[in-house]
């Protein structure tokens, strides 16, 4: 799969258009989708709001590997 760039808009906190509510959220987030992205991750708008809301603390680490498993990051 090709590589497709991810748009990362730190005035308006958001990434791929999903909002984050502080700059070290988004930024944390951003440094995980890179590294993975090197390894083939392709990020979708649903991965990403599953991400923000694990590292918010809404998403339990065994509610992200249910998402992780159902692949539900591909909707």
């Amino acid at each position: 799969m090709p590589y497709a760039p991810i748009v990362i808009d730190r005035q308006a906190l958001t990434i791929m258009d999903v909002p984050f509510p502080d700059l070290e959220t988004l930024e944390s987030v951003a440094e995980g989708l890179v590294s993975n992205m090197f390894e083939g991750y392709q990020p979708t708008k649903k991965g990403i709001e599953i991400i923000r809301d694990y590292c918010l603390g809404k998403l339990s680490f065994a509610q992200l590997m249910v998402a992780a498993k159902e692949k539900q990051y591909e909707e």
